[in-house]
């Protein structure tokens, strides 16, 4: 374990990172993680913003470079020692990226986002995420063992795109037909968690029935706010042992309403290190 005795790490869609570069400054500026997942950074690795994150102290740097719709990276304070990447189905789409760092194997994971129609047999987009949430099950759970026989917690971050629960959207009922909040994807995602033996540590630290929200669409313009017609699409899972040691947890929703934002928003939690 790292000699510090906590370790923050935040999670954040960023939805193209060279576009976004001073928006990820200044949250990093802002909260100081010691480690930050970027997913939709929608660059090739020679594009990345390398130099301004290492500037900001952000010098260990772990990316998985692709041009449009996906990408994903994690920067860190701290030494990073790379674990690979996962193919899902097999594609190499970039679409995650894991590391050791300080003693815990962490991932930055982007899930396919299934299009607009919950249909599989009528949308292959959706197809496909169902058949990448089928994946991801085994995988998951054979990351865990391999870690626990190392000793080593391990933390699963990123846009898994499914709000998993009905305090996860803004109306449960009229978006059971919604791509993101389907029974297809739920009931997945929540067996995917149960069968890896994670928690969901903004809902450790958030119970329901609290609406937690990390997702505002575009189409909500300047009022999205008002009318917080959010889903929870962003997520932090840690084996037992590191959520045990849960300190807090943090949304920082004021990014999205920083000038041409992601629709996303970063989520932070912190642990104590034995």
């Amino acid at each position: 374990m790292s000699a510090a005795s906590s370790l923050t790490i935040a999670t954040w869609n960023i939805n193209s990172v060279r576009l976004r570069c001073d928006q990820v400054l200044a949250f990093l500026r802002a909260y100081g993680p010691d480690v930050l997942c970027l997913q939709e950074t929608r660059c090739v690795v020679d594009a990345f913003p390398a130099a301004s994150l290492a500037e900001l102290g952000y010098e260990h740097q772990l990316v998985a470079g692709r041009k449009i719709h996906a990408g994903v990276a994690i920067v860190s304070r701290l030494p990073i020692e790379a674990r690979g990447r996962h193919h899902f189905c097999g594609e190499d789409d970039a679409r995650h990226v894991m590391a050791r760092i300080a003693g815990v194997e962490i991932h930055s994971l982007y899930v396919p986002a299934g299009g607009d129609v919950p249909d599989a047999d009528r949308n292959p987009k959706f197809a496909h995420k169902l058949a990448f949430l089928d994946e991801m099950r085994n995988w998951l759970r054979q990351r865990v063992d391999s870690a626990a026989q190392k000793g080593m917690p391990v933390v699963l971050t990123g846009d898994l795109n499914v709000a998993p629960l009905p305090e996860d959207v803004w109306d449960h009922r009229k978006l059971l037909r919604v791509v993101t909040h389907t029974p297809a994807e739920t009931q997945r995602l929540e067996e995917i968690r149960a069968i890896a033996g994670m928690e969901d540590v903004v809902r450790r630290h958030w119970p329901a029935p609290r609406k937690v929200f990390t997702w505002w669409s575009y189409r909500g313009g300047t009022d999205w706010q008002a009318h917080d017609r959010g889903r929870r699409l962003d997520h932090i899972w840690a084996t037992p042992e590191l959520a045990a040691r849960l300190d807090d947890v943090a949304v920082a929703r004021e990014t999205r309403g920083w000038p041409r934002p992601s629709d996303h928003v970063p989520v932070l939690a912190r642990f104590a290190l034995a």
